[in-house]
């Protein structure tokens, strides 16, 4: 009995100072495209703040349909709670292992991850609901991108959708306008969603829109990701 206050206690702190300080929070992970930047992949991972239970999602994504491949979206739960001063990395990291085929049929390579054109920060516009601009040096290509969000109902009725707007100039000056998303689609609990950073594709041809979402718990808010796609051909 003594050993488990231990734990709890060890554990508590470790949370505590890794920024979970109600909810949980979902630590993101890029890896990578496929060769010709059509697939992309990327995973999520953390430990339930009730069940002390690491958990991690694997998810595949068709850039061009900006949808999850089949059966793309792989989601584990561990059977045991964490070990005081992990984060639950280790379970990610075993299950992309026993998931490997996923990412060899769509020629997804770990080396070939995402260059970032923007990165979310305190105080940053998109918390307000603001437009964000950025640019692809590379490519030498400006952007200006917008989060509109609907949400409905509050605590455990809440839900929500929202697209992007995006304005792309490229290095001729010619602009093209956008709508990223899929706004019919509801998501429960979750009350806020903003753009959190935004990966071009090695070659880039493919835009990632990585999104924070933060869903209702009784315990506080949860931090989850997901992500839009755009090609950019």
């Amino acid at each position: 009995m003594k050993n488990n206050s231990i734990f709890l206690v060890l554990l508590t702190f470790f949370l505590g100072i890794s920024g979970l300080e109600a909810g949980d929070s979902a630590y993101f992970t890029d890896l990578g495209f496929s060769q010709d930047g059509k697939f992309y992949m990327f995973a999520q991972y953390g430990v339930n703040s009730q069940t002390l239970r690491p958990w991690t999602e694997i998810i595949a994504v068709d850039v061009q349909k900006n949808d999850y491949v089949p059966n793309g979206r792989i989601f584990y739960t561990h059977d045991r709670p964490v070990i005081a001063g992990q984060d639950g990395a280790g379970v990610m990291y075993g299950i992309i292992s026993q998931n490997f085929e996923l990412a060899r049929r769509y020629g997804i390579n770990f080396s070939r991850q995402g260059k970032p054109l923007y990165i979310a920060f305190a105080g940053d516009p998109a918390l307000e609901g603001k437009a964000i601009t950025f640019r692809d040096f590379e490519s030498n290509s400006r952007y200006r991108a917008i989060l509109n969000e609907t949400v409905s109902g509050i605590n455990d009725k809440a839900a929500s959708s929202f697209t992007i707007q995006v304005e792309i100039i490229n290095k001729d000056s010619l602009q093209r306008n956008v709508n990223v998303g899929t706004p019919q689609i509801r998501r429960p609990l979750i009350f806020a969603n903003r753009i959190w950073q935004v990966l071009v594709s090695p070659e880039g041809n493919s835009l990632i829109f990585v999104i924070e979402m933060k869903r209702y718990s009784k315990d506080g808010p949860d931090i989850r990701y997901m992500v839009e796609a755009l090609s950019l051909n």
